[in-house]
């Protein structure tokens, strides 16, 4: 067996046994040797093509500045009869709070609420109990508000690789108005 097909298997047995993304900085600590970032995406491209062409019932993804292997979409009924968990659901109030944290980061609280238009506190307790948004700082003004941003979380529940990939606030903002 060729060190390539090895190192893809070993790949794949990390990625399999973590639930969250792994970044190739992160994969890379596995190893007493690393291999180089070079050999790690020609091995990761390798996997994704195996479980392409072998029609396997999950596929490796892209997502959070890592890469996760996830069961394929066409399975979800059978995987949502099966466990009962589901993402956690978030109220408009809390989207829409999410949607400007994304779009507008760093922001702090006031900032939020003079966009809202409404208070904001119990909404970002709520995301921050759910990881989905974090504390990044202190804002250098009077009173040194906190500043908030998007987590991994974040990305992996809304499959992104990255904020880059958020679309662009005209479209979301058209797609509402056709609803």
């Amino acid at each position: 067996m060729s060190q390539q097909p090895q190192l893809a298997r070993v790949l794949e047995a990390l990625l399999f046994a973590m639930a969250e993304p792994l970044s190739l900085q992160t994969l890379a600590k596995a190893f007493e040797d690393p291999p180089k970032e070079a050999e790690l995406k020609a091995a990761l491209a390798e996997l994704k093509h195996e479980l392409q062409s072998e029609n396997r019932a999950f596929e490796l993804v892209e997502v959070a500045n890592g890469y996760q292997l996830r069961s394929k979409v066409v399975f979800a009924p059978w995987i949502k009869r099966l466990v009962a968990l589901r993402a956690p659901r978030l109220s408009r109030s809390a989207l829409e709070t999410l949607s400007i944290i994304a779009y507008q980061q760093p922001i702090t609280r006031v900032e939020i609420e003079q966009i809202r238009g409404v208070d904001s506190a119990s909404v970002l307790k709520t995301l921050l109990d759910r990881r989905m948004i974090r504390i990044l700082g202190k804002k250098d003004v009077p009173g040194r508000p906190l500043v908030y941003g998007t987590t991994r979380l974040f990305l992996e529940v809304f499959g992104l690789k990255s904020l880059a990939q958020l679309p662009p606030i005209e479209e979301a903002t058209e797609e509402n108005d056709t609803e």
